[in-house]
């Protein structure tokens, strides 16, 4: 029987011993990275490869404006808004459960959206792919976290944010090669091979046992707070295409908050709440999270300005526009690489502060691109500092939340971490979409767009990354302290 009607509503419960333990040399424990690696790897590229296919999904489909929004909309709002409920139960039910049933989900509707030959089958496929996506993501990052530790913990944090910064720009040029070389309907083929790889190797995926669980599911906790993150998550993708002041977007925004707070009164008298309040109050988790929100609404915004800027001004095909951010995504793994080493070394501040500062250097130069640049000296410099930064980023938001994470939520907080992220790549394109609208909105029979909507939005990134530099500061000091080994069952 648990202790858990003794503690206080809201509280956090300690780790539960007694489980057996691999030893922690076991080499499986770095093949299961990979594997989990290459599970989010997926899901991150999944969001903008179908952007790329767009245009020839909706002339191959017949599709009309609406239904191509929804395409993309519907795994947002549904990746997005069930990341929580994905993190509560990988925590209740067991992490690696929740992650192949999460696998299992996504691969099949991958394959429903590649077979699919109206608007209705694919939006509800890719809602599909949102559920699996929301289901998995937080359960592998919860077994990453309980399965390493201490400096061994940074290099396999520091992996996932690489893949997590790079997924997006890779995505880019997947989807320009399956477009013109293959056929739309690989953008989502490609993804049944990795599902098939990794449902045939769970025993890879340590089995670690839950440390807590739940009697019942906090079904309010779970609908309010599903919908507060995906009224947020609307009304942000709205206000990137209508404009801040349409009515949708108000209505959605307004929604978010008042949902946002009947979710905190519904979790205060929760008795096994879907998210303890306790967990949001601490420093550690605020401060990754505000980090993730920062760093990957930079970087969505950089990549959506970058490619808008190849494509409307200079013609670029969406494969040509895929090569150039190719660079762009080995600087994001490479900076995390440099901000995993150095995290494990010293404080995560001045990791935070050096990336947030290599990012405004890159954006100002993005401020100054020409009517006519040559790309490899007006646009590579400042793509490649802001890239190599914000995956720097990354890595902080991702040790600084996770690092003194109580193994029993691990799952919440990693489902609370990724909801940050896609908050914050919503935000960033909207307020970019906002400020470069006479670039993004002119007609083309007008002639080519002007540059000064792109340059002014690039300068506003470039402040709001001077602004996160001097705030990292502010986050808690010291290294993640070495943790208790994780217990595991077979």
């Amino acid at each position: 029987m648990s202790d858990h009607s003794a503690r206080p509503v809201g509280s956090i419960p300690p780790v539960h011993a007694g489980a057996p333990h691999r030893p922690a040399s076991d080499p499986r424990r770095w093949w299961a990275l990979v594997l989990l690696c290459l599970a989010q790897f997926m899901v991150i590229l999944d969001i903008t490869v179908v952007n790329v296919a767009l245009p020839t999904i909706g002339s191959n489909l017949q599709l009309d404006r609406t239904s191509l929004t929804w395409v993309v909309t519907a795994y947002t709002l549904c990746f997005g808004g069930l990341l929580l409920l994905g993190g509560r139960l990988a925590d209740t039910l067991g992490r690696r459960r929740i992650f192949l049933a999460g696998l299992g989900v996504f691969t099949v509707a991958s394959l429903a959206s590649g077979l699919a030959q109206t608007a209705t089958i694919l939006v509800a496929a890719r809602a599909g792919q949102g559920v699996g996506a929301a289901l998995l993501s937080p359960a592998a990052l919860a077994i990453i976290t309980t399965t390493f530790e201490g400096a061994e913990r940074n290099r396999a944090l520091g992996i996932w944010a690489a893949i997590a910064g790079a997924g997006a720009a890779i995505g880019v040029l997947a989807g320009g090669l399956l477009t013109e070389y293959a056929s739309w309907r690989w953008v989502f083929f490609i993804n049944l091979p990795v599902g098939i790889l990794l449902a045939a190797a769970p025993s890879l995926v340590a089995a670690v046992r839950p440390a807590h669980r739940a009697h019942r599911l906090d079904l309010p906790g779970a609908v309010t707070g599903t919908l507060a993150t995906a009224a947020i998550i609307y009304g942000l993708v709205s206000a990137g295409s209508d404009g801040w002041g349409a009515t949708t977007t108000l209505l959605c925004l307004a929604a978010g908050l008042v949902l946002a707070g009947g979710f905190v009164a519904v979790e205060r008298t929760a008795r096994e709440p879907l998210v303890p309040l306790g967990l949001l109050a601490r420093r550690p988790l605020l401060a990754g999270q505000l980090v993730m929100l920062a760093s990957s609404g930079l970087l969505l915004a950089t990549y959506f300005l970058a490619s808008l800027y190849l494509q409307r001004l200079h013609g670029y095909s969406a494969l040509d526009a895929g090569l150039v951010f190719l660079p762009a995504a080995l600087a994001t793994i490479a900076g995390s690489h440099l901000a995993a080493q150095a995290v494990g070394h010293l404080e995560p501040r001045p990791v935070a502060v050096v990336g947030f500062t290599l990012a405004a250097v890159g954006a100002m130069l993005l401020s100054r691109l020409p009517a006519d640049p040559s790309i490899l000296v007006d646009l590579l410099p400042g793509l490649l500092l802001a890239t190599a930064g914000l995956g720097a980023g990354f890595v902080v938001a991702t040790t600084t939340a996770m690092a003194h994470v109580d193994q029993a939520q691990a799952g919440v907080t990693s489902g609370l971490l990724s909801t940050g992220h896609e908050l914050g790549a919503s935000l960033g394109v909207a307020v970019v979409s906002t400020i470069a609208a006479a670039s993004l909105t002119s007609d083309p029979l007008a002639g080519r767009p002007p540059v000064r909507g792109f340059d002014r939005a690039f300068l506003t990134c470039a402040v709001l990354a001077a602004v996160a530099a001097a705030a990292g500061w502010l986050l808690p000091p010291g290294r993640p302290p070495a943790t208790d080994r994780p217990r595991f069952t077979h």
